[in-house]
């Protein structure tokens, strides 16, 4: 079989199959260039999808004829002046997206430089179909319509049209959300499904793109390292979703999906949420263009970075002196649904009230003795009043009340009801406070009087002994026993009157579960998690309301106090709003 050259139609088609490979793919491509052409508006209409049709028109700097003609052939670009690709500072740079385009649709594009008239060409499949004058104002308006109509074997691997839509308005949303300078439009099948305006702070922009409550659940970032700078939002542990749609990723202005960013991500909020739930973040990463490279694939979704372990500390780090920065702050407000779970009272027939002698029992109120009414003593308990309930007002958590089901504390904050989940609450505390012993060296360890022995299996045994070093540094102290057994010396002393066994049978299983990528800081935290979970108040204990009260400025001054370890929330507010909808007053 002898080689021969392809043509250029098919060449293209092939290029058209890394670069197109759903109508997003084309979109971002369009949108890019037009962000590229310096637009300050960008309109985006789809139809079925972008199946059948995507329009982008913006007010960019525009394309003269022989400019035009020169940008629907392959490698043939105004983004890269010269030969240095290790610098190029804009999206695009390959000049492979409109011709691949119009290589598998029909490709229309109209264009008019200010000061000049304007021009259309027309594409069919990767034949010239048609050219001549257009009247448009300055910019550029291009239409793909049919997009792979003649590509069966393409077509059928597309998604529905529902589908298709969803990944076109994801990618404008990313897009927008890197430029916030810009507006951006998009319409679908004669509807309007998404308007920014330009000139908007980037925080701003991203609760407009992603959920308008992430205002008000999230921090900023603001985090520099060397020649990198780390910004965007990040939203609270307690504020999370079940997938990671909701993670939007940027390096140089360029929108990307990078595992390693992704796996900073989850280490910066681990113990901090659950494992099933994924944080809400928009990340903008800045750094050289020597020390990452945007040429990985066609599609210009990948990058690599030249010290990638110096990048994913910048991110963990930067997070989580964010997230140290939000202190207690939980996500407040119930949610709809949690609201809803309040029934009222069915309001049933009038009874006649049951009339009594009038007592002098002086329990009884004297509402009641003039009313005729027998009151009964109280049943719950109550504690002698030594001094006067301090003021709500000064503190965010407000004062302790009560106790409910020996789990929850009840405190009156200045703005409404908190509701405190005692263990939740507890565990992080001591997490926090094992963390800042072992900044400062070692947790102090406390010694059992009488050495305990925990019997395990072999595997079980073999991880404890290889951590028992680490294991130490929070002053537990373990010795090998046998071929299935450890020998406990110390406990930390932070943990109290805790329970050995159970502790050792935890870490165990948690050293089992630890990924050998972690760093030794990651794999401390887990730790420290752990015994933390062992060492901190349990539900069913009932607390004085001294203790509550101890337990509530405690938080208020300990950062991430707003979720326990496993990332669930550690308290929340009924708003006095709130319970003024549940009783019906508003």
């Amino acid at each position: 079989m002898s080689i021969r050259r392809l043509p250029e139609h098919l060449v293209n088609r092939i290029a058209a199959g890394e670069v197109v490979e759903r109508p997003a793919s084309a979109l971002k491509e369009l949108v890019e260039n037009a962000v590229d052409a310096g637009a300050t508006r960008i309109a985006v209409t789809l139809g079925g999808g972008g199946l059948d049709r995507i329009e982008v028109v913006d007010d960019g700097c525009g394309m003269a004829p022989d400019e035009m003609a020169l940008a629907l052939e392959r490698h043939c670009t105004s983004k890269l002046p010269d030969e240095a690709i290790e610098s190029v500072a804009t999206l695009g740079f390959r000049g492979e997206a409109l011709p691949s385009i119009a290589s598998v649709a029909r490709l229309t594009v109209e264009s008019r430089p200010a000061g000049r008239d304007g021009w259309r060409r027309v594409v069919d499949n990767g034949v010239l179909a048609d050219e001549g004058p257009a009247a448009l104002p300055p910019g550029t308006r291009i239409v793909v319509e049919a997009l792979f109509a003649r590509v069966p074997a393409r077509r059928k691997f597309l998604r529905s049209p529902r589908a298709e839509y969803a990944a076109c308005l994801d990618v404008v949303r990313r897009l927008a959300m890197a430029r916030p300078d810009i507006g951006f439009a998009v319409e679908h099948d004669g509807r309007r499904v998404l308007t920014v305006s330009g000139g908007e702070d980037r925080p701003a922009r991203v609760a407009a793109l992603t959920d308008r409550s992430l205002a008000d659940n999230a921090v900023p970032v603001d985090w520099v390292r060397e020649d990198m700078v780390l910004g965007g939002v990040a939203g609270l542990p307690t504020f999370h979703r079940g997938v990671a749609d909701h993670q939007y990723l940027f390096v140089n202005g360029r929108p990307v999906k990078d595992r390693l960013l992704i796996g900073a991500i989850r280490g910066a909020y681990a113990e901090m949420m659950p494992r099933d739930r994924h944080a809400v973040v928009a990340l903008f990463l800045d750094l050289p263009s020597g020390d990452v490279d945007v040429n990985v694939h066609p599609a210009k979704t990948e990058v690599r970075f030249r010290d990638p372990a110096l990048v994913r500390g910048l991110i963990v780090s930067g997070l989580r002196r964010a997230l140290d920065a939000a202190g207690h702050r939980s996500v407040q407000r119930p949610t709809e649904d949690a609201l809803t779970r309040w029934q009222a009272e069915p309001i049933g027939p009038m009874v006649e009230p049951i009339w009594h002698e009038p007592v002098a029992d002086p329990r009884t109120s004297l509402f009641d003795r003039r009313q005729g009414f027998a009151a009964p003593p109280p049943l719950a308990r109550a504690e002698p009043a030594w001094a006067p309930p301090p003021d709500q007002a000064g503190y965010p958590l407000g004062v302790a009340r009560g106790q409910v089901a020996k789990t929850y504390v009840v405190a009156e904050a200045e703005d409404g009801l908190v509701l405190v989940d005692q263990h939740a609450a507890h565990e992080r505390l001591v997490l926090e406070r094992m963390r800042a012993a072992l900044a400062g060296g070692r947790v102090a360890a406390q010694a059992l009087l009488l050495p305990e022995v925990v019997e395990l299996d072999e595997p079980a045994c073999d991880r404890l002994e290889a951590r028992a070093g680490e294991l130490a540094e929070f002053g537990l102290e373990l010795e090998r026993f046998g071929p299935r057994a450890m020998l406990v010396r110390a406990t930390p002393a932070l943990l109290g009157q805790s329970d050995p066994r159970g502790l050792i049978g935890d870490l165990a299983d948690e050293l089992a579960a630890f990924d050998e990528a972690l760093s030794l800081r990651e794999r401390l935290d887990h730790v420290a998690a752990t015994m933390a979970c062992h060492g901190s108040v349990r539900a069913g204990r009932i607390l004085s309301v001294a203790e509550m009260n101890a337990l509530l400025r405690e938080m208020e001054a300990t950062p991430h106090s707003g979720q326990c370890n496993h990332g669930r929330p550690t308290w929340v507010k009924l708003a006095h709003a709130d319970i003024e909808r549940l009783f019906g007053r508003r």
